[in-house]
């Protein structure tokens, strides 16, 4: 089929102008309605109801906002994932993405767009449980898509990854190595992700008939990692294995065994959440659970384009898996 961009050409005009001419837009000379006209005829070409749709919006942009304290959020690369994930579903429409930080004065800019409707849509990533931007979900009509379910209530539209699933699969992983004696570290417990993390440990090692409450408390970052380490040996220097929720927490805490004098695996194994590139070059690589990162951001933006072209998506779950590498050793 003809493109938008092979009926400008053979009209002569701009890929633009061609776009105003078939969504009946105004501000176009006569001259170049009849060319553009005259080229959809000659092709055949056949508007896409998708992109018709995106056309007729009044920004052509849309807004990816994530919360974050550092300069560094958009290089981090689990959000770096992501955006390559959403920038790729919107190549191919007009829209323009803009990225946003939505600490500080970030999050009020947020709001802004929304409710003055300076951007056609909304994803927001890792909504913290008392983030102001949740109620912009119930009073809005710009499209809002969620990266992640907030804490305590369930959004229409969302992209998520069975984050209890991938926890019980990796607890599961150390219990069938011979482990025991296993701790966890998990993310904010204002997050859901993190309690969803929590929880799938839990499950697991009750089902072992095992502890589940050797439980240390980290932020998703290598720092936090490792200062939970160090608590989770001082409370229980027997510790045979520590799932990490985060790959950086897994990494924070190889950090903090060795310094203890432990080997990883030889004392105490770590498997870790994300399966970033991290985890691939760590010492030893991780055993860690995969999830589809570029693809929740895929699944985000082809959500807010189905809902601008009026349609209703369901919401996506994305399920992950397990990748063993070196840093469990069966005991």
């Amino acid at each position: 089929m003809p493109t938008l961009d092979e009926v400008a050409r053979h009209a002569g005009v701009s890929r633009a102008v061609a776009s105003r001419v078939i969504n009946d837009a105004p501000h176009v000379s006569p001259a170049k309605r009849a060319a553009v006209e005259a080229a959809v005829r000659e092709l055949g070409y056949v508007p896409n109801p998708t992109a018709r749709a995106l056309a007729t919006r009044q920004v052509g942009s849309v807004v990816l906002a994530m919360p974050d304290e550092g300069p560094d959020l958009f290089a981090e690369p689990f959000f770096a994932r992501v955006v390559r994930g959403v920038s790729e579903a919107l190549a191919p429409t007009d829209l323009d993405l803009m990225l946003l930080a939505t600490s500080g004065h970030g999050r009020e800019r947020v709001q802004r767009l929304v409710r003055h409707r300076r951007t056609d849509g909304l994803m927001l990533m890792a909504v913290h449980g008392d983030d102001p931007l949740l109620e912009l979900a119930g009073t809005s009509d710009v499209p809002i898509v969620f990266g992640g379910r907030p804490l305590h209530t369930e959004p229409r539209w969302y992209v998520d990854v069975d984050n209890e699933a991938g926890a019980r699969t990796a607890v599961e992983h150390l219990v069938a190595t011979g482990h025991r004696r296993i701790g966890v570290i998990t993310g904010p417990v204002d997050m859901q992700v993190a309690q969803a993390r929590r929880q799938g440990f839990v499950d697991a090692m009750r089902a072992a008939g095992l502890d589940p409450s050797w439980v240390q408390v980290g932020d998703f970052s290598e720092p936090s990692g490792t200062a939970a380490t160090v608590r989770l040996l001082a409370a229980h220097p027997d510790v045979e294995a520590i799932f990490a929720a985060s790959d950086n927490m897994a990494v924070g805490a190889i950090r903090a065994l060795r310094a203890a004098g432990r080997s990883v695996p030889g004392d105490v194994s770590v498997v870790g959440y994300d399966d970033l590139q991290t985890a691939r070059l760590s010492d030893p690589m991780l055993t860690t659970v995969h999830q589809p990162v570029a693809e929740l951001g895929r699944q985000m933006a082809a959500m807010v384009l189905a809902l601008l072209a009026r349609q209703t998506p369901a919401p996506v779950l994305l399920a992950p898996h397990l990748v063993e590498r070196d840093s469990v050793r069966r005991r």
